[in-house]
């Protein structure tokens, strides 16, 4: 079996290549394999996370709190470029209108067409201690995931049931309410697939979530609320979406607006 050092310097490859590449242009995904969890309260940092900020393509690995004024200062100047508007009806959402999961097949988008999945890209982007699957450097059956939703450290295993799930930051649901049930199939798959809207995260607070905006929930850890509100704000603009007016006064407020 291989361990962390293959699986990571192909990631590292792979998130170099796709910084050069385009960027253009909810829902919830769960892991196949299981996990448990330790810890709670505070977050549980692994020197690795980084600030949305600084991580404007989501290649890298963590959701950081955001923190000084100049900082919390970009972050509000972001969120006041969105667009609002009320959401719409749900008629007609299904998953599959983007595109299967995990595919690696969503072009425009980092890290697609890398030989290894979405979900398992995500893995080793935020997981650590990786163990693969022996003869692959792609399918991880364990690792280490400092989860920044809840600050709790998850060991994850596939022999258990399972507790970590990849969030889509701007849920697949609210994208659909909010305009992208009139997007190009090729736009909703990347939306689905695109590193910069996923997250892997505790599955009971990513079940909590649902298809929520964040007026109606974040994250427990309030210590990264801001980052959330900036992450969720990134997405947005990249893909030309509108949000609704109580989610942009959240966000701005998480912010200290």
């Amino acid at each position: 079996m291989r361990h962390r050092g293959a699986g990571s310097t192909r990631f590292l490859r792979a998130a170099a290549t796709a910084a050069v590449a385009v960027l253009l242009v909810s829902g919830c995904e769960g892991l196949d394999e299981g996990s448990s969890s330790t810890g709670s309260g505070p977050p549980a940092p692994d020197g690795r996370a980084i600030s949305p900020l600084k991580n404007p393509d989501g290649t890298k690995p963590g959701l950081a709190p955001v923190t000084t004024d100049a900082d919390k200062a970009a972050a509000r100047k972001l969120i006041e470029e969105l667009a609002t508007k009320g959401r719409g009806p749900k008629t007609g959402y299904a998953r599959d209108k983007f595109g299967y999961a995990w595919m690696d097949t969503a072009d425009g988008v980092p890290l697609a067409r890398n030989g290894c999945d979405t979900r398992n890209d995500l893995i080793h982007r935020d997981g650590q201690n990786l163990r693969l699957r022996s003869g692959s450097d792609c399918v991880v059956i364990a690792m280490t995931l400092h989860d920044p939703y809840t600050g709790t450290t998850i060991e994850w295993r596939k022999a258990k049931a399972s507790e970590v799930q990849i969030d889509h930051v701007v849920p697949l649901s609210y994208s659909w309410q909010m305009g992208s049930s009139r997007w190009p199939v090729s736009k909703r798959k990347q939306l689905a697939n695109d590193v910069l809207n996923l997250i892997p995260v505790e599955g009971r607070a990513n079940s909590a979530k649902g298809d929520s905006g964040p007026a109606t929930w974040l994250p427990p850890n309030k210590q990264i609320r801001c980052a959330y509100a900036v992450r969720f704000a990134q997405v947005a603009v990249k893909y030309e979406m509108p949000v609704t007016a109580p989610d942009k006064q959240i966000m701005l407020r998480q912010c200290g607006g």
